[in-house]
């Protein structure tokens, strides 16, 4: 029986969402980051078997917001289990449980699909400190099943899906076999080069920046690129840029390489730098990057 069907990844910022996603696609699709928050929008990634077609949507860490994009990334994560036909609530199972975690329990009881409880991080544990940590969250609510993985290992990532399947609908293929991610190439340009300013600058640029895919236009076997990096503060932009143009450069380079693996064509990018002040308080620029929720 071929089943198909929407599944939403939540979970607290570092618990391994994108990483998961990205693993049982077997392409990057979403960034990934040490730092919280890396995932700025829901992400449709599309997974492909003989019996199931999956379109997982990966979701903005649930973080305590203190800015308005904060709050915006928090109503975008809640906002994707409705419609699902299943969620996957994905959490860091080498960390304790806190309130923020209780917090979106809470929030979780409302949803109207079945929740599966993912323990990630696994590899971190012994059998001992596995077996605790899986009852001390089966006390915590009501799953329909609870699944042990490492997503960064590949470790029991099959009975993940096997799991996902139980709980799918019959139903048709959505997109083609052989789609992966149903956002626009500009939208994942502009977040692979984030990710690139993210890992270059390590702790000196926090999420206050963003990036905007301009134009994307064929010249020949080639397409040419032109992104704007948006920093909040003159510093910032000067960190970005680097010595004569050095870490920009460098951030480039990079990125161009990982868009032309995704791609499967030659890229020429060209990257500016814009300072636009706080502006992950702006409904305006929230609302221009992509980041304002709508519901």
């Amino acid at each position: 029986m071929f089943k198909s069907g929407f599944v939403a990844i939540v979970g607290k910022p570092n618990a391994g969402k994108s990483t998961l996603m990205n693993n049982i696609i077997k392409h990057k699709i979403a960034i990934t980051s040490p730092k919280a928050q890396t995932t700025r929008n829901k992400i449709e990634g599309i997974y492909n078997d003989e019996r199931m077609q999956v379109i997982f949507i990966d979701t903005p860490g649930i973080h305590k917001s203190t800015t308005k994009l904060g709050v915006e990334l928090n109503k975008m994560a809640f906002s994707s289990t409705r419609d699902v036909e299943l969620t996957l609530l994905i959490v860091d199972a080498s960390k304790r449980c806190d309130e923020l975690d209780d917090s979106v329990l809470e929030r979780l009881k409302s949803v109207k699909s079945p929740i599966v409880l993912v323990l990630n991080k696994i590899d971190m544990l012994n059998k001992e400190q596995l077996i605790k940590k899986t009852l001390e969250w089966n006390k915590k609510g009501e799953f329909a099943a609870i699944v042990p993985i490492s997503a960064l290992k590949d470790d029991n990532i099959e009975e993940l899906k096997n799991v996902i399947y139980e709980y799918l609908p019959e139903g048709p293929m959505y997109y083609d076999s052989d789609a992966i991610c149903s956002y626009p190439e500009r939208f994942l340009v502009s977040e692979l080069i984030r990710e690139k300013i993210l890992f270059f600058t390590q702790e000196e640029i926090p999420h206050s920046v963003a990036v905007v895919t301009d134009s994307m236009k064929k010249k020949g076997d080639t397409y040419i690129v032109n992104a704007t990096i948006i920093v909040d503060r003159d510093s910032k932009k000067g960190i970005i840029i680097g010595k004569g143009g050095s870490m920009l450069k460098k951030i480039g380079s990079a990125a161009r390489a990982t868009i032309e693996d995704l791609l499967g064509y030659k890229i020429y990018l060209e990257l500016f730098v814009r300072v636009e002040k706080d502006w992950k308080n702006s409904n305006r620029y929230l609302k221009e990057f992509g980041y304002k929720n709508e519901d």
